[in-house]
């Protein structure tokens, strides 16, 4: 039984949820700067659980999918997965696979009603249809024949739901308002997590292009790959300084700053990266800094809310 319980949690990937968290903290921080007389708590939580599931779904999709097409193999640089290692079978990662989604569905649609009973069904059916799709998108990135992490599309879908839908989807279930200025820090959120995304698949380029997975990373090379990645952290600053910027209301607002010299770091160390396997450390780092950036720019927001 112990063996068993340590095999789903090796499976789940618990150190990837901070970066779910990130999206979640930075759209309902963004959402009681602007609209605090609307913010609530449930909703906050029920966004957090919501994305967690989703994060987890992915995560099992990502075991079953990779090991069922061979990219999960002895030549991968990266942490061998459950399936990989024998720890789960394809029926116990299917299994899991179907309850997580089950339960992804469950808590959007709490996370609907709390937040969105009040509006008109065409919005709710909106959202109810974003929520199907990030499901879909957190199983179909390496699961089936058209899977879209092999056609070199995975950043796409990551600066899209970390980013636009995420960001932008906390911050509409709380204002229930339309701001374009959101979609700076949600680009932001979604570049840092296109950058997690694009590390891991730097890291695994050789292996993954054998086996027929054609990352961007893959189509991109080594060198351009790097400056890819520079423009994806520079993208994520340049976001959430633009937006408080533009709702300028106390300096404290830009407190995560703090974390370029941090960033800077980073990103020297990638670029002297030669070795595959030196882009572990800095995977860590990054979704770190991820996490700890959301946390930053909340507070500065919440502060601001109480200068301002």
């Amino acid at each position: 039984m112990a063996g068993k319980v340590y095999a789903w949690i090796y499976a789940l990937r618990l150190q990837t949820l901070p970066l779910a968290l990130a999206t979640v903290i930075t759209g309902n921080a963004t959402a009681y700067f602007l609209h605090k007389e609307k913010f609530s708590w449930v909703t906050a939580g029920l966004c957090a659980v919501t994305a967690l599931l989703l994060q987890i779904l992915s995560n099992l999709a990502n075991d079953y999918g990779d090991s069922r097409k061979g990219t999960d193999n002895e030549k991968r640089i990266g942490p061998p997965r459950a399936m990989q290692l024998g720890l789960l079978s394809t029926r116990e990662i299917l299994a899991g696979i179907t309850a997580t989604a089950l339960l992804s569905f469950i808590s959007g649609c709490a996370l609907l009603y709390v937040a969105m009973r009040h509006e008109p069904v065409q919005v709710i059916s909106f959202f109810l249809l974003l929520g199907l799709a990030a499901i879909a998108s957190a199983i179909f990135y390496t699961v089936g024949k058209y899977a879209y992490g092999y056609q070199g599309l995975g950043d796409v879908f990551v600066l899209l739901f970390f980013g636009l839908v995420g960001v932008g989807g906390c911050y509409y279930l709380q204002a229930k308002a339309l701001e374009w200025t959101v979609a700076l820090p949600a680009i932001g959120m979604g570049a840092l997590a296109a950058g997690v995304l694009h590390l891991n698949n730097m890291r695994d380029a050789e292996n993954d292009a054998a086996s027929g997975k054609i990352t961007l990373a893959v189509r991109l090379g080594p060198e351009y790959s790097k400056w890819y990645h520079l423009g994806l952290i520079a993208m994520a600053y340049i976001g959430c300084i633009a937006f408080s910027v533009i709702h300028f209301r106390s300096t404290i607002q830009f407190l995560f700053i703090i974390t370029i010299p941090l960033m800077r770091g980073h990103v020297e160390e990638v670029y002297r990266i030669v070795k595959p396997e030196g882009f572990n450390p800095q995977l860590r780092t990054l979704a770190l800094a991820t996490f700890i950036i959301s946390v930053l720019y909340a507070v500065g927001l919440a502060w601001g809310v109480h200068e301002g």
